[in-house]
């Protein structure tokens, strides 16, 4: 019994391991000759490169701005530290997603934010973002049905999404409406968790009701003053982050005759809801190969577009790593020299 949860742990670290390394030493090179790839990138002008590299930028940049919706009285530069820091652990961590909310309730609290506000600015920011997600592929199937396109793995996410995002939404207003909704909404979910739960050969969930008033108290009054610019704002990044990849297809020689700025959507949205199953850190060799699939199956040439998604996740996957990692030490070293010369003072 003892050795169990060790082997748990070594498996969670190994298995993404085997699935980053299965995809990008097996799968992706009989998709595409990476010799050629790599002509196809180094063929890039200097024009075309900075286009990228300043869309890549400017993406960054959204994603502080629903932090600061989400979290009165945040700063940028407090945003921008959490962000890359966080999304920096996200990548590279195999648990990623369990220790990335631990450095935001660490940096916050350092900035003298309540932990409550922290909770609440997770939460809000985490609805948000996922009905961004379940909308998405509704939209690119409408655009596609439009311009007489079909395609069913898309067709599939739009109608998934359609169901979730629905329910998502009624659930959510009956949480806002009242103390006895939420209460109730709270009380459902936490009984559907727990028969999950109890497949799993775990403890039911508690405190499902309880747990949906906080909620409710904690952001009615933020989301009546603030939901339409978190929704502007979030649409605002999940879009820059389309163009970024629409933009990278071009500059590698991605026609539009190839594949269309709506089958681009398509592949995309149906990507980003595949990218929410924890399987490796930030999606990786995931979000790659699922991406090259549907925009070669689309039509594209093979080599540049396992070019363009490469340089797309070089820029969204990669380059958050050394910007987290070093916004992360300078708050380490500011910390340090503040609690300095609060020693100083204190004996002096």
């Amino acid at each position: 019994m003892g050795a169990r949860p060790w082997l748990r742990r070594v498996l969670r670290l190994l298995l993404p391991l085997a699935v980053v390394a299965a995809i990008f030493f097996g799968v992706l090179p009989q998709v595409a000759d990476f010799s050629e790839v790599w002509r196809t990138i180094a063929a890039m002008t200097w024009l075309e490169t900075t286009a990228v590299v300043a869309l890549a930028v400017w993406n960054l940049v959204t994603y502080l701005f629903p932090q600061m919706v989400a979290l009165p009285g945040l700063s940028f530069g407090q945003a921008a530290v959490e962000s890359h820091a966080s999304t920096a652990v996200g990548n590279t961590v195999p648990a990623g997603a369990a220790v990335g909310p631990a450095v935001t309730y660490q940096l916050y609290g350092s900035w003298g934010f309540r932990r409550a506000d922290t909770t609440r600015s997770l939460v809000v920011q985490g609805v948000w973002n996922n009905l961004v997600k379940l909308g998405m592929p509704i939209a690119a199937l409408a655009l596609l049905a439009v311009g007489g396109r079909t395609n069913p793995a898309l067709l599939t996410a739009a109608l998934v999404g359609v169901v979730v995002l629905l329910a998502a939404v009624v659930l959510l207003a009956l949480t806002l409406r009242s103390e006895e909704l939420a209460r109730r909404v709270g009380d459902g979910l936490g009984a559907a968790w727990s028969v999950v739960r109890r497949a799993l050969r775990r403890s039911p969930a508690t405190g499902g009701g309880e747990a949906a008033v906080r909620f409710r108290d904690q952001t009615v009054g933020l989301l009546r003053r603030r939901w339409a610019w978190l929704t502007v704002t979030t649409l605002v990044s999940h879009v820059s982050l389309y163009l970024l990849l629409v933009v990278t297809l071009r500059n590698v020689g991605v026609s539009d005759a190839e594949v269309s700025w709506t089958e681009v959507l398509g592949a995309f949205s149906f990507v980003r809801l595949l990218s929410a199953l924890p399987i490796t850190p930030g999606g990786l060799g995931v979000v790659e190969l699922g991406l090259t699939a549907a925009l070669a199956g689309a039509g594209g040439d093979r080599e540049q577009v396992v070019a363009a998604v490469l340089v797309f996740r070089v820029l969204t996957w990669l380059l958050p790593i050394p910007i987290g990692a070093a916004t992360y030490l300078g708050w380490r070293a500011s910390q340090a020299a503040r609690s300095h010369r609060a020693e100083q003072a204190a004996g002096g």
